[in-house]
């Protein structure tokens, strides 16, 4: 539902607002909002690691059909995500926002609860910002900085040839639910195919879209036992993201089509909109799941923790030497990874 025109907001007085409802305190924060810098104190080895996102009204969402809370908890997802591929634990946030005359402190305070729920599983801190004002639509800026022990974390350019690649999760289910936002399935398929396509899977869809998982917990156990070589959060789809690790690795990969982990749901929507699963799997971004390798040592070891911590972790492939390329391969038949970029509006 679109915002309806409100009184102008006051910032100071916003501000204020923000701090007595949002603000925590917590150990190793000195100074959070109400200065004019945060100020943080550590006197363990750590490294610590800076995420920041910009989200534009009309490229990363819409405000006529998505809600407020929803905006900000999925905004929120994506840090975290950023953090979980690096094996680090979230600490602090830092929110800018450029907020046009239509839009209202309640939709504000509704944005900030919607973050802050995403958030607040973590133990992350809300220690400042800025505020402005916007001409045209909204606009967000989040920051989010996390740590890891020094010397220990996951970086994309780690992976080695002969590796195992393996993703968290289930993918393609954001992109099928931000299809299912855009148009109502019923009015494209047939009734047959209809009946097929359960309010069960649809509902399971879109809520993936809405409100992802970021992968913290998962991350963190991959980091601190050494188990993966590299990772990423897949954020732009398997395909774009795994040239990331390629390419910061010089490598290439072979993904073994048939192994891509995917829901009952995906799978019904595909079979009702007469769609490849395995498209959607590739192209889809915003999965928020984990890609990461694994050397042929630890795979062994990988997969028994995982079973045990009830983690759902898929081996899809292997990396092969950088002249291989980016292949897939399906019942013995191999063919180049399709190059593709995710799209915000689908």
């Amino acid at each position: 539902m679109a915002p309806r025109t409100a009184k102008p907001l006051q910032e100071f007085a916003l501000i204020r607002g923000l701090k007595r409802h949002f603000a925590r305190h917590t150990a190793g924060l000195v100074q959070g909002i109400g200065d004019d810098a945060a100020v943080i104190e550590t006197t363990v080895p750590i490294w610590w690691h800076l995420t920041t996102d910009l989200l534009a009204e009309g490229i990363h969402f819409d405000l006529k059909s998505a809600a407020p809370r929803s905006i900000g908890y999925r905004a929120a997802i994506a840090n975290l995500s950023d953090l979980a591929a690096m094996g680090a634990i979230p600490r602090y946030l830092l929110i800018s926002l450029a907020i046009p005359k239509q839009v209202s402190q309640s939709h504000i305070y509704d944005f900030y609860r919607g973050l802050m729920k995403a958030c607040r599983p973590y133990g992350v801190v809300l220690i400042g910002g800025d505020t402005s004002a916007s001409k045209t639509g909204l606009f967000l800026s989040i920051t989010l900085l996390g740590t890891t022990t020094k010397r220990r974390a996951l970086f994309r350019h780690g992976a080695k040839v002969g590796d195992l690649i393996y993703v968290s999760g289930t993918l393609g289910d954001s992109l099928a639910g931000c299809r299912l936002l855009a148009q109502d399935t019923s009015r494209r398929s047939s009734k047959k195919n209809r009946s097929q396509f359960s309010q069960f899977h649809r509902q399971f869809l879109i809520r993936r879209h809405l409100h992802p998982t970021a992968r913290i917990a998962e991350g963190q156990w991959l980091n601190t036992g050494r188990l993966a070589s590299a990772a990423i959060d897949l954020s732009d789809g398997l395909s774009g993201d795994l040239r990331h690790i390629c390419e910061e690795s010089g490598v290439g990969a072979e993904v073994e089509i048939d192994n891509l982990p995917l829901s009952p749901a995906c799978r019904a929507y595909a079979k009702a909109r007469g769609v490849s699963p395995v498209q959607l799997a590739i192209t889809g971004g915003e999965d928020y799941e984990l890609l990461f390798t694994v050397s042929p040592k630890s795979h062994h070891a990988l997969e028994r923790q995982a079973k045990a911590q009830g983690y759902r972790m898929t081996h899809i492939g292997t990396i092969r030497p950088r002249r291989f390329g980016i292949q897939m391969t399906s019942q013995g038949h191999r063919q180049p990874l399709p190059s593709t970029s995710y799209e915000h509006f689908c």
